[in-house]
């Protein structure tokens, strides 16, 4: 190829050049070589940008004769290696770059980022551009990872994903069993197959995959006996409050019944006492969540929570009032009061002149019982919720703080069911951390036993699945890689406001992993 002239203006550059007239060229359809001319015409290219200006190119070009009488072709374009395509009125380099960037930030954005490039194209030529890309060739995994995700409102989708490589293969709307079934009977030679406890795909994998091992995720496995001990401490909320520090040294009774009747005192604590007495009361007779829900004016949902409670402190959701900053200087509020001296604002001034760093709002909403009549609430230490007491039972001894250490004996004494809880916890975290199976038969027997209802549904669980347990318990595979891959699809979700369709979705999470990947292993030269 000749260059003829190149013009530099403020559009941009614009590049004359012409092939040569010596150099054969190889047919289209038959590929043999030929320079019998035809005759010339102007192909103009656009190429990436040359010092923040667009570069377009009007090249000269032969149209041959083929030469081969058994070729369909009479005559064909040259193409220049490295500068044209068939069909395409950009370079390949400009086409690269077109589609790395419809692959890694989908329409409107891409659009944005190509403007800054000089390159001017619509959302809609960026997509067909990103869709025309072909995905990988698929190469069944030895280790598959099966995952789902929502794919918008309450529809969701499945992934799958290559445990040894941590590249995802695809995705597809729905999460039946015979979806996954049907693929796993078209790439045949999965040998492994990680997923959570999900019934379906157990289903889906059998019925695909046989001889597969089927292991349930550790994870999985630890979040589902946590979810279960926030059920238990729920249901024996009154007993929290005795994991706070004895009233005194002389006083033996902790602190239990103050804290019980602070929180039944609070407007929270009343509205609670009201819905569960009335929710208690239709419940008696015998009707249906859906007809109370009417007559109450409530959520179903709502209403099944406090018909499943046997105390109206478990759906008792505001805990006592929580130290705070202002503390220290209730005194002194109380002083100024009792002077005459009711306006927050001044109040929140002299508070500031004696060191106080909080906002007006809280001496506010502190000097408001004093309207009332009522005495200033006192600071006092909130017993822990139900997610922090199950917090408290799953984390390992060793990394428990001090202040874990003081209050969990003083709760695992006066409350015999945590105790046991805590206990069997600590026999499951053990089969864990030694990556041993051989109690899990008489742990799911003693779960069994407790006369714990979440722990019982979590045993008859288990034991349904309790091959793929096992081999989530001892063997190395996990499903990390998956809740990573979930977590990316995510993101390109969001990027693209969550409009895309599900084949626009899969052929973007499978091209940016592989994009990711391409880049990342290119070797990196140091500088001179």
């Amino acid at each position: 190829m000749l260059v003829v002239s190149v013009h530099f203006s403020d559009p941009g550059v614009a590049v004359h050049a012409r092939t040569r007239s010596d150099v054969p060229s190889g047919c289209t359809g038959c590929g043999q070589l030929s320079e019998w001319c035809h005759s010339r015409y102007i192909r103009r290219l656009a190429d990436v940008s040359l010092g923040g200006r667009p570069v377009h190119i009007d090249l000269s070009m032969r149209r041959l004769y083929c030469e081969n009488p058994t070729c369909l072709k009479v005559t064909f374009a040259e193409q220049v290696a490295g500068l044209t395509v068939r069909y395409q009125r950009r370079t390949p380099q400009l086409q690269r770059l077109v589609e790395d960037i419809g692959v890694v930030l989908a329409g409107r954005v891409g659009v944005r980022t190509l403007r800054i490039l000089n390159v001017r194209l619509s959302r809609v030529t960026v997509l067909s551009q990103l869709m025309r890309v072909p995905l990988p060739p698929l190469e069944t995994p030895l280790v598959l990872g099966v995952d789902d995700f929502v794919l918008y409102n309450d529809a969701y989708g499945t992934l799958l994903v290559d445990a040894t490589t941590r590249l995802p293969l695809t995705l597809w709307e729905g999460r039946d069993a015979e979806q996954l079934s049907h693929w796993l009977r078209g790439h045949p030679g999965v040998e492994v197959a990680c997923r959570d406890g999900s019934l379906t795909y157990r289903q889906g994998i059998a019925g695909g995959a046989p001889d597969a091992v089927q292991v349930s995720d550790r994870f999985h496995l630890w979040q589902g006996l946590s979810r279960r001990i926030q059920d238990i401490a729920s249901t024996h909320r009154g007993c929290l409050s005795a994991a706070l520090p004895l009233v005194g040294e002389n006083d033996p009774a902790p602190a239990k019944e103050s804290v019980e009747y602070t929180a039944a005192d609070t407007r929270a604590g009343r509205h609670a006492r009201r819905l569960f007495e009335a929710v208690q009361a239709l419940a008696r007779t015998g009707r249906s969540h859906s007809s109370m829900a009417r007559e109450l004016g409530l959520d179903r949902r709502t209403v099944s929570k406090y018909a499943r409670a046997h105390t109206w402190q478990e759906v008792m959701r505001r805990p006592p009032r929580k130290p705070s900053s202002l503390d220290p200087y209730l005194d002194y509020l109380q002083q100024r009061w009792d002077e005459g001296q009711h306006s927050a604002n001044i109040l929140h001034e002299e508070l500031q002149t004696k060191g106080y760093l909080g906002h007006y709002q809280r001496v506010k909403m502190a000097v408001a019982p004093l309207r009332r009549g009522l005495p200033l609430d006192e600071p006092r230490e909130r017993p822990p919720s139900p997610r922090e007491a199950a917090r408290w039972i799953t984390t390992h001894p060793h990394r428990r703080n001090l202040h874990i250490n003081e209050r969990l004996p003083r709760l695992l004494d006066h409350c015999p069911e945590l105790r046991l809880t805590h206990d069997l916890v600590r026999r499951f975290a053990a089969m864990l951390d030694t990556r041993d199976a051989t109690p899990l038969t008489t742990w799911l027997n003693d779960l069994a036993r407790s006369g714990l209802a979440p722990l019982v549904g979590l045993a008859r669980a288990f034991r349904e699945d309790q091959h793929a347990v096992a081999q989530g318990i001892t063997t190395p595979y996990i499903s990390g890689v998956n809740e990573g891959r979930i977590t990316d699809v995510k993101l390109q979700k969001r990027l693209m406001a969550g409009r895309a369709g599900v084949p626009l979705l899969r052929h973007r999470v499978v091209l940016i992993a592989h994009l990711r990947r391409r880049y990342a292993e290119r070797p990196t030269t140091s500088p001179r």
